[in-house]
């Protein structure tokens, strides 16, 4: 179940997901699974919260938790917030949950249904929240944007209703300057300062500081997920069934009706074929160029030109990017000074060969000094380092992101003069445990003098101390509440 659960919505390989778990799994609650963690020599610090769709289907099981329709009875209902409650007794930050049915289950037994989580009631959600509301943690989530009431529940649920009740802290995805719909941050940013004031909610909105470019090999990308012809594709493993399906005229005509945009609603995908540029492919001559610039050169529709291209080459032979959201540099700097968001979603160690934001709080302090010294600054270095920081860690309830006398030596050196455009660089790097999978990774070892945790400095000029997350334990699983006091 975790592997169906994990593996298509963040693409990493299936195969190996579920090789962990069954190789290394020996937890059955909560608390066995934070310590199981806890006692792995991990690298860095690391924390976590439960997963609304795991909650539901470890008390439903996987089949019910994704059939429309099937409703918790009530003993079911407290059984999960039971099981809440002990995964807040053992230290995670809160619950996690995804209420727009866009990502889907792996596996081959209920392959392409939405998570369990989109499937369940406002009465299952604000059960799950009193409990995070009396225990003083937070809820992450994606409000279904497609429906206006929805994400004012979050809202209303949040809020203490004037001091009658507890609030709740709650991070939502996402605010991104979008191609698709350019108003929408703005709106946003503006709705949720006006409700957290009017109404005493505590919302913020997940920031990506950084230009939200993405890679695809063929059709593996997230976005193709939001409509339905997209999904049956990905629905298809095998590459010459996928293949076979993009050839047929009649899917064709399906993928460009449910293509449209008056149908689809709001999207992060801006689907401008002329801004989508191959960078590998087969047949070199079509490197460089969009595939609106080759539905041009053929005289057809840019979305079949698209198609064409991947069925001629192979469709996971074809390589090609785009930059979705975060394109206009002054929006972008807004952004990153709003008080109604927070920095994050940056998807780290997910989606291998789409993106890589791993490196976004350093991009972030480039973009920052670069703004100061042009004359037009909209953040100070210090206000940068602490959304980067101590911010962000306050709202999800964990002691970290600060330096003080007794705390966790957590920190990292950064020569400030080699925040430079290497920064923003292009590189992949071969990883052994994905059956030598080469994802996309940020280089910054230039930059990056070093870094400390937990009192150990474990990577110093391009390279990790021996042992680094293998055999020496410099990292720990951060509890909520707990103080950061060191350890070594």
């Amino acid at each position: 179940d975790a592997a169906d659960l994990f593996s298509r919505v963040e693409a990493v390989p299936r195969e190996y997901v579920h090789g962990a778990l069954t190789e290394h799994k020996t937890w059955h609650n909560p608390a066995e699974y934070v310590a199981a963690i806890d006692a792995l020599p991990l690298g860095p610090n690391i924390a976590s919260l439960l997963g609304h769709s795991d909650l539901r289907a470890s008390v439903l099981g996987l089949d019910r938790a994704t059939t429309r329709g099937v409703v918790p009875t009530d003993a079911e209902l407290e059984t999960m917030a039971q099981r809440l409650e002990q995964a807040l007794d053992a230290g995670m930050l809160g619950m996690s949950g995804m209420d727009a049915a866009i990502d889907k289950l792996d596996g081959d037994r209920f392959r392409s249904r939405a998570l369990p989580s989109t499937f369940a009631t406002w009465r299952e959600r604000r059960r799950l929240i009193k409990v995070l509301r009396r225990r003083g943690r937070m809820l992450q989530s994606a409000p279904n944007v497609a429906r206006a009431q929805e994400a004012l529940n979050f809202f209303l649920e949040s809020s203490g209703l004037f001091g009658r009740r507890p609030g709740v802290k709650m991070s939502l995805l996402v605010s991104a300057d979008a191609k698709s719909s350019p108003g929408a941050a703005r709106v946003i940013g503006i709705g949720t300062r006006v409700l957290n004031k009017l109404i005493g909610a505590q919302v913020r909105f997940q920031h990506l500081p950084v230009p939200f470019e993405l890679y695809s090999d063929g059709i593996d990308l997230p976005v193709f997920e939001e409509f339905g012809a997209g999904t049956a594709a990905l629905h298809l493993r095998d590459q010459l069934e996928r293949n076979t399906l993009l050839a047929d005229p009649e899917y064709r005509r399906r993928f460009r009706r449910s293509f449209d945009r008056r149908k689809l609603g709001p999207t992060l995908w801006h689907r401008d074929f002329h801004d989508a540029t191959i960078v590998e492919c087969p047949d070199g001559s079509l490197i460089g160029k969009s595939f609106g610039q080759i539905a041009d050169e053929r005289g057809i529709h840019p979305l079949d030109a698209f198609l064409d291209v991947l069925v001629d080459n192979g469709e996971r032979n074809v390589r090609w990017t785009t930059i979705v959201a975060n394109h206009r540099p002054d929006v972008l700097d807004r952004l990153a000074a709003d008080p109604s968001v927070h920095m994050g979603f940056s998807d780290a160690g997910a989606h291998l060969r789409n993106m890589a934001f791993y490196n976004y709080a350093l991009r972030l302090l480039k973009r920052v000094r670069d703004a100061d010294e042009a004359g037009r600054p909209f953040l100070t270095p210090q206000r940068a380092v602490h959304r980067l920081t101590a911010e962000v860690a306050d709202w999800f309830g964990l002691d970290a992101g600060t330096l003080r006398r007794g705390d966790r030596a957590d920190f990292v050196v950064i020569d400030v003069g080699a925040l430079d455009d290497s920064v923003n660089a292009y590189h992949e790097a071969v990883v052994p445990f994905y059956g030598g999978l080469s994802r996309m990774v940020n280089r910054n070892d230039d930059t990056v003098i070093a870094t400390g945790v937990n009192g150990q400095v474990v990577f110093a000029r391009g390279r990790f101390r021996d042992g680094y997350g293998a055999t020496v334990r410099s990292g720990r699983y951060l509890r909520a509440g707990t103080a950061a006091t060191a350890t070594v």
